[in-house]
């Protein structure tokens, strides 16, 4: 099931999972995405407390410095961890997650900045989990919890979230083949997708991951014929598309950029959706981080780097239950990508 809790400040999710009725929850997922406070004072993002069976509290804390507290108490029995990250704009989103196993022993406590695809995180023993009655009561009653206005969301899930490389692709993308278009969710290793570097080259593995549809997450619907599509095409904010043409050559001198779809959301062309609470995405890797043809438009393929020589990393991430061995070594991108205000004034050129 996974995600099974969810809030933000329009609305709150919950559906109770199947394999657990009561108690505490052998494994699961914390995650809390949020920005910091302009100020660099201590921050309270998120805090919450009940007594359904004894004295519960858990609260996540921003810090001055950049750092991350997380802290747990039941009946006098206190939990916390803590973890610096090295954001230097207060205005950059932060993913924590807090992940636990019991049978394992283990946890783990992540920071990752999707905005700028960086990530730290820390590895605990003997974490504390949650019950599922106080996951109940966090979900569906909002006078028990504080969320700070500058949280996007909470949510809870039932398993040990992947950490690090993402999944961005709708699974109705369609990816251009050899001699056809493939809906993204029907990719698979071996099939042959054509590129805008070297054309035709084989799919190595395909991945997909089910995430709350908030924050970083929030679908973005891209518009045809905006962008060279198609088809209407449904994305996360980070997948990044490739522009070329005239404009790109004049003011920033390539050939082409990378542009994230979060930088084309203008209510015209780029559109961010509300629906369900969870999204599943999409995506392949390939050789060399070639760019795929998604519905007529250039469409990066997932970026993984030099992961399969961090065994650690590999194995919290979405890629973990594949060999290393057959892993590629992903050079950068030969595109630069573009910031913010450089999106805005590209697609205000196109406009005109």
């Amino acid at each position: 099931m996974g995600w099974f809790a969810i809030a933000d400040a329009e609305a709150t999710s919950f559906r109770a999972p199947r394999s657990v009725r009561e108690g505490v929850l052998p494994r699961g997922t914390l995650m809390i995405e949020s920005r910091l406070s302009p100020d660099g004072g201590p921050q309270t993002l998120f805090a919450f407390e009940t007594y359904h069976r004894g004295v519960f509290k858990l609260s996540v804390q921003a810090i001055p410095g950049g750092g991350v507290v997380l802290v747990m108490a039941e009946d006098g029995d206190v939990f916390h961890a803590a973890l610096d990250h090295d954001a230097q704009d207060r205005a950059d989103l932060l993913r924590i997650s807090y992940s636990w196993d019991l049978p394992q022993g283990r946890g783990r406590l992540a920071i990752e900045r999707p905005e700028h695809g960086k990530m730290v995180k820390l590895m605990l023993e003997r974490p504390r989990g949650m019950r599922l009655d106080d996951v109940r009561a966090l979900a569906r009653d909002p006078h028990r919890r504080l969320m700070d206005r500058d949280v996007e969301f909470l949510a809870v899930s039932e398993r040990v979230e992947p950490i690090g490389p993402a999944p961005s692709l709708g699974a109705d993308v369609p990816i251009l083949g050899t001699d056809r278009y493939i809906p993204a969710r029907d990719l698979k290793r071996g099939d042959l997708v054509e590129t805008l570097e070297v054309g035709p080259v084989p799919v190595l593995h395909a991945v997909r991951r089910t995430v709350p549809a908030r924050g970083s997450f929030r679908p973005v619907r891209l518009r045809a014929p905006y962008f060279g599509l198609r088809s209407d095409i449904v994305v996360a904010p980070d997948q990044r598309l490739v522009v070329g043409g005239s404009e790109v050559e004049y003011i920033f001198g390539r050939e082409a950029v990378l542009v994230p779809a979060r930088h084309l959301v203008n209510g015209v062309s780029a559109i961010s959706l509300s629906g369900p609470p969870t999204v599943t995405y999409c995506q392949v890797i390939l050789p060399r981080h070639e760019s795929m043809i998604g519905a007529g438009c250039p469409i990066e393929s997932l970026y993984i780097g030099r992961l399969r020589r961090k065994p650690a990393q590999l194995a919290q991430s979405v890629l973990a239950e594949i060999d290393r061995t057959l892993l590629p070594e992903h050079p950068q991108s030969s595109y630069p990508m573009l910031r913010p205000f450089e999106a805005i004034t590209l697609m205000q050129r196109r406009a005109a």
